[in-house]
């Protein structure tokens, strides 16, 4: 299978803001896909050498041993954010901002000590270790449980993203040339407002620990989204349909890959179509979700509950626990025999895929929900024990070296019927439902129990075809019921993959970048609101 057939997709997730500068026409720390990447990426750096942060790290690791530590690790990071937006003919906006430091992360007693620094050198690290053994130190005064670090293997390797084209390496002003083809297109197609931007972000760190471990990763992420809006002036009313192609760890090559331009037009196309269909009808329906949404209803349904640290009642004060506690683990029902969701750190061009996880950990690929069963939650090295596990899933993560890892998302995929069966063939197979197309809105309970969804577009099918756009549709229910009433789901063949750069967790609040696979699937009786007239 091709790769642009296998990975269509689309994308979720709030923007941030991105910590800016001025804009650059020459890129910071150029790294072209070879065999050297990591020694090129080293010399952005200009001082410091793999030799250098060894010696760092050798530092930290000799203190952090003389004050007691059972274990240390030392991370060295260097991120950095470029983003481009224009509107029609005019740039919006440019930044494009870097950030260096170092964290380092003692167990003292069975108690973490942390602490950061902008400032690399040895006697910095030597400052900051001391620190974070005098925070572990003070913190063992209310530790309940002491902390117990399931087995890892030591590692000295290097990750790379796979890449064609560094995106850093290409100019300002002809990503700016791009987006502006792009809005013309959309203009010339009918749009009355076009927006565009591109995002391209590097994510470059060395993680060495006290068990031996020396890893150096250099990862690369790409999104770019043009949105469209026509407007009937005549009835006072107007449509918006954004391209569905998702952020992806790839380099430039991203808008060689992908069908930008016809993304586009069919955007135009449906937006128009939008002004015209009448709204939806409520009520109990059996309804189609293409993959560019039902990603969306993955990662929230089936990517958080899992999350072991909310099972355990962790992220209560920021985003809510989980439903599926402890005791329903091996024992829970959650879905219908179809339904196989599989966990992986390692699947390509995903955004949660890296070679190793922030605690050092080699990434794997697991089972979360086996023929509808619930057998796997996500852990870290930290959490093993908690389930009576021996090994970690490595899903350790930090979005900077001034924050302490913790437990992250990897990527969660449905796993595709090995019955041939097409979304042509599920609609010809479907008596009365509803199509629903391309990530829209989206809530749910802090439980992840009750969830609400809508989308970009929506069909109805009657007989087995599509019969006419309708509007204004969300789709309602609970996550058991919803995943128990699923009764078909198509082949490879219609494999999108989506995600989102930005999903939160944490306090203080981490960002981290996740992919979910997906393919049509049929869900008997769901809930469908009118969200003009219900909502």
């Amino acid at each position: 299978m091709r790769r642009r057939d296998f990975i269509k997709s689309t994308v979720a997730g709030c923007c941030g803001a991105i910590a800016g500068g001025i804009a650059l026409e020459k890129a910071l720390g150029n790294i072209a896909f070879d065999n050297n990447a990591c020694e090129e990426a080293l010399r952005s750096f200009g001082y410091l050498s793999e030799d250098d942060f060894n010696k760092l790290a050798d530092t930290s690791i000799f203190i952090a041993g003389n004050n007691g530590a059972s274990y240390c690790d030392l991370r060295i990071c260097k991120n950095r954010n470029q983003y481009i937006s224009t509107k029609e003919e005019m740039i919006q906006s440019i930044s494009d901002g870097e950030n260096l430091g170092f964290g380092v992360r003692v167990l003292i007693n069975g108690t973490w000590g942390f602490a950061s620094s902008s400032l690399i050198s040895e006697t910095e690290v030597a400052k900051v270790t001391e620190l974070a053994c005098e925070i572990s130190k003070a913190n063992s005064i209310l530790q309940k449980v002491p902390v117990e670090l399931v087995m890892a293997k030591s590692y000295e390797d290097k990750y790379n993203t796979p890449l064609q084209i560094n995106p850093f390496e290409i100019s300002i002003t002809d990503k700016i040339n791009l987006q502006l083809k792009f809005n013309n297109l959309a203009k010339s197609q009918g749009a009355d407002y076009v927006d565009s931007f591109m995002w391209f972000i590097n994510e470059w760190k060395y993680f060495a620990s006290s068990e031996g471990s020396r890893i150096i990763q250099d990862l690369y992420r790409t999104w770019a989204e043009t949105d469209v809006t026509l407007v009937d002036k005549k009835e006072g009313k107007f449509e918006s349909r954004s391209t569905d192609i998702a952020p992806l760890s790839i380099g430039y090559e991203y808008f060689t890959e992908f069908p930008f331009e016809k993304e586009i037009e069919k955007s135009v196309e449906t937006a128009g179509m939008k002004l015209k269909a009448p709204a939806v009808e409520p009520g109990k329906k059996d309804i189609i979700i293409h993959g560019n949404n039902l990603f969306l209803t993955i990662h929230e349904s089936c990517g958080h509950p899992t999350e072991l640290d909310r099972a355990l009642g962790y992220e209560a004060n920021y985003a809510g626990t989980s439903f599926m506690t402890t005791d329903k683990l091996g024992k829970l029902k959650y879905g219908s025999d179809l339904i196989n969701l599989i966990a992986d750190r390692t699947q390509e061009y995903g955004l949660a895929t890296r070679g190793y996880d922030d605690d050092g950990v080699k990434t794997v690929e697991w089972p979360i929900i086996e023929n509808g069963m619930f057998v796997n939650y996500q852990t870290t090295r930290e959490q093993g024990k908690y389930i009576d596990r021996e090994d970690s899933f490595a899903c350790s993560y930090a979005d900077s070296w001034s924050h302490f890892p913790i437990q992250r998302m990897p990527n969660i995929s449905l796993r595709p019927s090995a019955e041939k069966r097409s979304l042509d063939d599920l609609i010809a197979d479907t008596e009365d439902a509803i199509l629903v197309i391309g990530r829209g809105s989206w809530s749910i309970d802090m439980q992840r129990y009750n969830f609400q969804f809508t989308g970009q577009e929506f069909w109805e099918i009657k007989n087995g075809k599509k019969t006419g756009m309708v509007n204004d549709v969300a789709y309602q229910g609970n996550t058991i019921d919803f995943w128990n009433s699923c009764d078909a789901i198509c082949d490879e063949s219609e494999y999108y993959l989506g995600g989102s750069l930005f999903c939160g967790k944490g306090e203080p609040s981490q960002l981290s970048p996740v992919s979910h696979g997906a393919v049509p699937a049929r869900f008997r009786q769901v809930n469908i609101l009118n969200t003009k007239s219900q909502i």
